[in-house]
């Protein structure tokens, strides 16, 4: 019996997933049929560590040690680029967005002290979708600018070759770098970037005004600067949102190429997204922190895998709430779960049923039709009110 004939839920699952995936750029046809096993494996085990994707795994082999070489194999294989096999599906889900803004999001996350994952992803929703993942040997979270730059071009050919313009990139202020906002000024993209106090400021006739940090806000006051320029080389201009919470003493500090206002801190809080998406894949849904894996190449494309995984599972939440069969998977009233969280029990409902999962790819822009429910509070008064899910919201007193 060959493996398309075989039966059970992570044969079908398997079948389901190298649907989509035998179409990309393979050097062996066999690599597709590998990958397609390991994202099963991980979705059905909820594990990123090869142990628990072993009986999940029905690849021919009658040892596990056998499927367990396969896959650490895989994982080794030079020939296997993560950028041709997640590419063509991320485009491909990507082709339904519309003429929307695209937000995405820069960070960076440490792994086991020694490696850094470097990740864009695509906002949608409440979760973070990755689009280009890089993992390098380095044992701190801060990277220069050179690093990132061609992570950056090759995020702008793939939003190129889709037509899509009217992006906006967010990040921390790690990523507060003016040669990054010029990269970004060239691109056409808008931003909302984090920035330190140290930062200088400087009036448009260059006259220095004084840094950042020097201007102190009231609790819940706001400030926008307009039209100035950064640091002594005078970039801009830019415009700066500033803004202190109620209950401490640290300030927001925004930049942006766009006028600001009250709604800058509450565009730069969807960044909060993408740390959403590493809890999800270290410590969370995929648990990859218990991988074993301690080499750049193999924990890039381990880190493809999960990629794969939750661009399905969010394509797939998606269809589940437009198709109006949200409440067959998630018990609450109004949506309480995730698109991720949707999905991954929609794939289980169905794979309990006997159905299919998995029949399209796909991400579409626009407003949530179904936006979460946020949970009450009588003790909390609207106009003082900061923080909202990972919405900063800032008000100016009454």
């Amino acid at each position: 019996m060959t493996t398309e004939q075989a039966t059970g839920d992570a044969s079908r699952l398997y079948q389901a997933v190298l649907a989509h995936l035998q179409s990309g750029l393979w050097n062996d046809i066999r690599n597709a049929r590998t990958v397609s096993w390991m994202v099963s494996g991980l979705l059905l085990s909820q594990r990123s560590t090869f142990p628990h994707w072993l009986s999940h795994i029905n690849a021919g082999a009658t040892l596990a040690q056998s499927t367990e070489r396969r896959v650490r194999r895989w994982l080794k294989n030079p020939a296997i680029d993560p950028t041709s096999i997640y590419g063509p599906l991320i485009t491909r889900a990507l082709r339904d967005w519309g003429e929307h803004t695209l937000i995405l999001a820069l960070d960076t996350s440490v792994l086991f002290e020694k490696f850094c994952l470097i990740r864009i992803s695509v906002l949608f929703r409440g979760r973070a979708v990755p689009l280009v993942s890089r993992v390098l040997e380095h044992s701190s979270a801060q990277v220069s600018t050179a690093q990132l730059l061609p992570i950056l071009a090759e995020v702008k050919g793939m939003l190129d070759f889709l037509k899509l313009r009217e992006v906006r990139l967010l990040a921390d202020r790690g990523f507060c770098d003016t040669a990054l906002m010029g990269w970004l000024r060239v691109c056409g993209w808008h931003y909302r970037i984090r920035i330190k106090s140290s930062l200088i400021m400087a009036a448009p006739g260059k006259k220095r005004l004084c840094k950042v940090g020097e201007v102190k806000l009231a609790p819940r006051e706001t400030r926008c600067l307009h039209n100035i320029t950064l640091t002594g080389q005078h970039f801009g201009p830019v415009h700066i949102a500033l803004g202190r919470p109620s209950d401490g003493p640290e300030q927001w500090q925004v930049v942006s190429d766009q006028p600001t206002g009250i709604e800058t801190f509450a565009e730069y809080g969807e960044r909060f997204q993408i740390e959403e998406g590493f809890l999800d894949e270290k410590s969370g849904l995929f648990g990859l922190e218990d991988s074993r894996l301690r080499d750049a190449a193999s924990l890039e494309r381990l880190v493809l895998v999960l990629a794969i995984a939750t661009l399905l599972l969010v394509s797939e939440g998606l269809q589940t709430v437009q198709s109006g069969d949200r409440r067959h998977v998630d018990p609450h009233w109004k949506r309480a779960l995730s698109y991720l969280k949707i999905g991954l029990r929609t794939v289980q409902y169905a794979l309990s049923r006997g159905r299919t999962v998995f029949s399209r790819l796909t991400l579409q822009g626009g407003p949530d039709p179904e936006p979460p429910s946020r949970r009450k509070r009588s003790d909390a008064d609207p106009r003082t009110t900061l923080e909202v899910g990972w919405q900063l919201v800032f008000r100016p007193l009454s």
